[in-house]
């Protein structure tokens, strides 16, 4: 199965990577000083060295990526129900965040405002709404999805958990992304609307599971 998706991985490593080619270009205007973390407030609190921010960083997200693919497609017992779309999908977060992460990284330290913390709710509210899209598509595996014990175990369980799952996400991905923009009193809503996306469909499975919901 590694076979069908290694251009697809290829072609994800290469976009990894690209932010390198842009450290290198821009290497004489970075700083030694480079920010790799940032604060609820958006400020800068955690630095590295500049080789470690334009190499260190890609090569990690690298060895993640890979790490997550060949683990799904050659230890997960379910690995068959990887294939299609869904897995294709996945397989393009880490090159999205590669890309996304460090261009926010360089911004802030060739010493632009960046608003981070609107960025990051917006695109994390983004990629909630896009999961939710193809929740109600996933096969039951090892690797992507809702891993409940009862929802392993019944695969009409698992069925009836994503399709509810999936507008959940969607509409508290949405919400995310308007308290960023909103700020100020509605940030506060952010971290309910996450605990709604895990805790509602756990217990909608589970209310399955024990015969409550029909």
């Amino acid at each position: 199965m590694l076979k069908k998706y290694r251009k697809t991985l290829i072609i994800a490593t290469i976009i990894i990577l690209l932010p390198m080619l842009a450290g290198l270009i821009l290497w004489n205007r970075l700083p030694e000083k480079f920010p790799i973390h940032f604060n609820a407030s958006g400020e800068a609190d955690g630095f590295s060295s500049k080789a470690f921010g334009v190499f260190g960083i890609p090569l990690i997200l690298v060895a993640f990526q890979w790490l997550c693919a060949l683990g799904s497609l050659k230890m997960d017992p379910k690995a068959e129900n990887l294939e299609g779309k869904v897995f294709s999908l996945v397989l393009w977060i880490i090159p999205a965040i590669s890309i996304v992460m460090n261009a926010l990284v360089y911004c802030t330290a060739l010493g632009m405002d960046m608003n981070v913390q609107i960025i990051i709710p917006l695109l994390i509210g983004l990629l909630m709404v896009i999961i939710g899209n193809w929740l109600p598509k996933c096969k039951p595996s090892w690797t992507l999805g809702i891993k409940l014990p009862w929802t392993l175990a019944d695969e009409n369980n698992w069925n009836r958990t994503h399709r509810f799952a999936g507008p959940v996400w969607v509409v508290c991905g949405m919400v995310i992304m308007l308290c960023a923009l909103l700020g100020g009193a509605f940030l506060w809503v952010m971290p309910v609307a996450f605990v709604v996306m895990i805790a509602a469909p756990a217990v909608y499975s589970y209310l399955l599971f024990k015969g409550k919901i029909r």
